[in-house]
């Protein structure tokens, strides 16, 4: 059974009221009544209303200026307002009415099956909003819960390659450099010269792949340490020029969450610079300022479009995609900004989490 919403009447004559509740009985929604703009006000701020039948003519303040009133109220912008009238009937009046955010305007006497079929169109697309915002929620939780558990299968995998397979290989290097020192003796070392050198690589290779997929400084040395170890490595794999900004200088160390979130945030950002922009310079600025955590990734590459700075559906990946979804787990946002040249990608997370003690001593 569809939950019920609210409708709420608005007229200064209580016989009026009546006759709206008779009409609107059959709908099986929770109805309410106000006799005045002062209460009908009240009633709105306390509840959730769905449609709003309002009569113009009242005392003190009339039904356009409590539109008006409503109308201001981020939470009323779309909330659906029937103006019902005897009096003020001409085109000027309806025009009035609409231009104050009226969805219908009827006149006195009202068919009682016009007005519960208006009323019902109204309240079942209340009613899809408010499932849409569930929803919405649900999968904003869902994408949260997904985006933390990837963190945490990479920080095991990341333990694994490295104790495991790292372990293995530098255990294969020993024997080899053994077999190697046997080798020379004879003269014939050349061939366990070669395979312990291609080891040596294969364990730089773990190891980098291992940091990558959680950085070890993370936990150890907390966000700076690892923001500056990823930056070096942009730099050396990719040419391009990569600075560090903090503000203050000396950054605190802040909640495991939130340091993950910023580094895999910096970690991608700086990863589509290289890939797209064709920049030659980027930046990372990480700033603490009034309760609120503000960090950027700028570069002079050639830029995106004017779409993707919008982030418009279908003009982003999911790299940006990604990140904006951990921007909003802790309640941020992301937005991109044109640079002159290049591009800025910039989180804002409302609220700091200082650390615990022990982490930061740790």
């Amino acid at each position: 059974m569809p939950q019920q919403v609210n409708i709420l009447m608005v007229d200064d004559q209580p016989a009026k009221l009546l006759t709206y509740e008779v009409m609107l009985a059959e709908l099986g929604e929770n109805l309410l009544k106000a006799t005045s703009a002062r209460e009908a006000l009240e009633i709105l701020l306390k509840n959730d209303v769905a449609v709003v039948l309002m009569d113009v003519s009242m005392p003190d303040i009339d039904g356009f200026e409590l539109a008006e009133m409503i109308r201001q109220h981020p939470r009323f912008q779309r909330t659906a307002i029937i103006f019902i009238s005897a009096v003020h009937l001409t085109d000027l009046d309806r025009l009035k009415g609409y231009q104050r955010g009226a969805v219908d305007y009827l006149s006195v006497p009202v068919v009682p099956e016009l007005l519960r079929a208006k009323v019902t169109v109204f309240t079942e697309l209340h009613r899809q909003a408010k499932q849409l915002e569930a929803l919405n929620r649900e999968l904003r939780r869902l994408s949260g819960h997904l985006m933390t558990s990837q963190d945490e299968e990479r920080r095991r995998f990341a333990r694994e390659l490295h104790d495991s397979i790292g372990q293995e290989l530098a255990a294969a290097k020993i024997m080899l450099d053994t077999m190697q020192r046997h080798s020379a003796i004879n003269g014939n070392g050349k061939i366990a010269s070669e395979a312990s050198q291609v080891i040596d690589r294969a364990i730089r290779q773990v190891r980098n792949i291992s940091h990558l997929l959680h950085p070890p400084l993370l936990d150890e040395g907390g966000l700076v340490s690892a923001l500056r170890w990823f930056l070096d490595g942009v730099k050396e794999r990719s040419g391009i020029e990569t600075t560090l900004n903090l503000y203050p200088r000396d950054f605190p160390r802040l909640a495991g969450p939130l340091e993950r979130t910023v580094f895999r945030i910096v970690q991608e950002a700086l990863t589509n610079v290289y890939r797209h922009s064709g920049a030659r310079k980027a930046a990372v600025v990480v700033r603490q300022k009034d309760s609120k955590l503000i960090v950027q990734v700028l570069d002079d590459g050639k830029g995106v479009s004017e779409q993707t700075l919008q982030l418009q559906p279908g003009s982003i990946g999911v790299g940006i995609g990604g990140m904006r979804e951990r921007a909003r787990e802790l309640g941020g946002e992301l937005r991109m900004l044109k640079g002159d040249p290049g591009t800025t990608v910039e989180v804002v997370i409302p609220s700091v989490v200082p650390a615990p003690a022990e982490a930061a001593m740790a």
